[in-house]
């Protein structure tokens, strides 16, 4: 691993903002396969050189919505049933997703790590969500998450760059 300081990227993030936000609202303009493969070839570029665990500010600050599977899949690996899950962890949000009752996560680790990690939720995997298919819809999530992912922040700059040259 390289050296990584998360603290360094979401100042960036937030200093820039505006920029960030301009420059992946242009993205939609970009056929989709092409902003794909923008994102696809940046996240593998990162996450070769993060490590996530130097981090866990997802974990520190936002909450990944629970789906039923999620919520079926960590009670059982608790011991409780669902109902008693959702009683002990979880709300409801304003879009009507259950989401954690507080942050940082109840099952984060003093060393970043997950208690539940093998059983994590799925937006949980899934998260940054940069290498996922169709990132034209998901480009306003991308935006938020430069300011929680250090590793987005660096994406997002990554993809910029790279299309300033090519232009």
């Amino acid at each position: 691993m390289s050296d990584f300081f998360p603290e360094k990227h979401l100042e960036k993030a937030r200093s820039e903002r505006k920029q960030n936000k301009k420059f992946l609202l242009s993205l939609k303009r970009m056929p989709e396969r092409v902003v794909d493969d923008h994102f696809h070839e940046a996240h593998e570029e990162v996450f070769e050189v993060t490590d996530c665990l130097t981090c866990a500010n997802c974990c520190k600050t936002t909450s990944p919505i629970f789906r039923d599977r999620d919520i079926d899949r960590l009670a059982k690996r608790l011991r409780m049933r669902p109902s008693h899950f959702i009683e002990c962890y979880l709300k409801m949000d304003d879009d009507g997703d259950y989401v954690l009752q507080s942050s940082p996560c109840t099952f984060l680790n003093d060393d970043n790590t997950c208690s539940v990690y093998e059983d994590r939720p799925n937006a949980c995997r899934e998260y940054p969500h940069t290498d996922r298919k169709r990132m034209h819809q998901l480009l306003d999530l991308t935006y938020r998450n430069t300011m929680v992912c250090p590793a987005v922040e660096q994406i997002v700059e990554k993809i910029r760059i790279g299309l300033q040259r090519s232009h």
